[in-house]
């Protein structure tokens, strides 16, 4: 059999290469690219012999998959498979599996970077102090007593409520599943929404959660909270909430994700609203996070050759 390794995972090539072989110990010959690329042609070059495929977080298409005679498994390097065509894998009876958790500390880790940036105004006084100014005008306030809302108690989720406790916060959370957590209040979307001085979303991206952020969402806001997505772009209307940012309606977001990966247009419509703090879907990328993630994908190939696959999504 041949695994086809699409692109690099953020590791070492040789590192990852021979941790694959260990873990698939003689039983398929590895092919290992060193670029990436998202074209359908050269996907379809490079997947067409493939009985197993390793990608993170390109589109990986019907379009490519029918060209793939032999494929039977899709190891997915990141959390989110919204960018696999899941249909069509159950249609051919090809297993996916996703590497959830490796990224779950790194990700709680930006929720905060966004929250206290934009709680004590970190990017402005530096601009500020450069030109010569001073803390007029960029007084910030503290975590500690604010109402934390969080969209979503999977891992990452909980991770960031653990967080949020530590700072002296008053937990809320919504979720379609509710887990059983020490100090986090649960309450309905709009109460959540409505209450909350900071509200962080944690949800993945499907048919229910596209626009859950909406204009209409947003204006249950308070005028001083502040909003963080690090999930998926499409759960909030980013126009929306460029209009809310621009109108004084909301205090600041911290946004890592679009409607599409980076590069993002210049001209997005979040770029030209005020408080945004902006990064480039980079919450789950730490050197760490690659290590672990790296570690799953080799448990994940040699879980599905033993005839026991785990994290299997479809």
């Amino acid at each position: 059999m041949k695994l086809v390794l699409l692109e690099p995972l953020g590791i070492p090539q040789e590192t990852l290469v021979s941790m694959v072989g260990q873990a698939v110990c003689g039983r398929m010959e590895i092919k290992a690219y060193d670029t990436r690329a998202e074209d359908i042609p050269t996907l379809i070059e490079r997947s067409k012999d493939a009985d197993a495929v390793v990608l993170s977080n390109f589109k990986y298409p019907r379009e490519v998959m029918e060209q793939c005679p032999n494929l039977k498994m899709v190891c997915v390097a990141f959390t989110g498979v919204d960018h696999v065509d899941i249909a069509y894998c159950k249609e051919r009876g090809i297993t996916v599996c996703n590497c959830a958790g490796y990224s779950t500390v790194a990700v709680a880790d930006l929720v905060f970077g966004f929250a206290v940036a934009l709680a004590r105004n970190i990017l402005p006084c530096n601009e500020a102090v450069r030109k010569g100014g001073t803390k007029n005008g960029l007084m910030g306030f503290e975590l500690e007593g604010k109402k934390f809302g969080i969209i979503g108690t999977g891992a990452i989720g909980l991770r960031v409520a653990r967080i949020a406790n530590a700072f002296g916060c008053k937990v809320y959370a919504y979720s379609r599943t509710r887990r059983e957590a020490e100090n986090i209040e649960y309450v309905d979307l709009d109460t959540l929404l409505s209450t909350c001085d900071i509200v962080s979303l944690h949800v993945p991206q499907n048919n229910e959660t596209i626009g859950m952020i909406n204009q209409e969402k947003l204006a249950l806001m308070q005028p001083h909270a502040i909003l963080i997505n690090t999930a998926r772009g499409p759960i909030v209307d980013s126009k929306a909430l460029a209009e809310a940012l621009k109108a004084g309606r909301l205090a600041g977001a911290g946004v890592d994700v679009f409607e599409m990966e980076p590069p993002v247009p210049e001209d997005h419509p979040l770029f030209g609203a005020p408080h945004l703090i902006a990064t480039p879907h980079v919450a789950f990328a730490s050197a760490q996070a690659m290590e672990k993630r790296a570690v799953i994908v080799c448990e994940n190939l040699k879980a599905w050759l033993d005839g026991t696959p785990q994290n299997v999504i479809c």
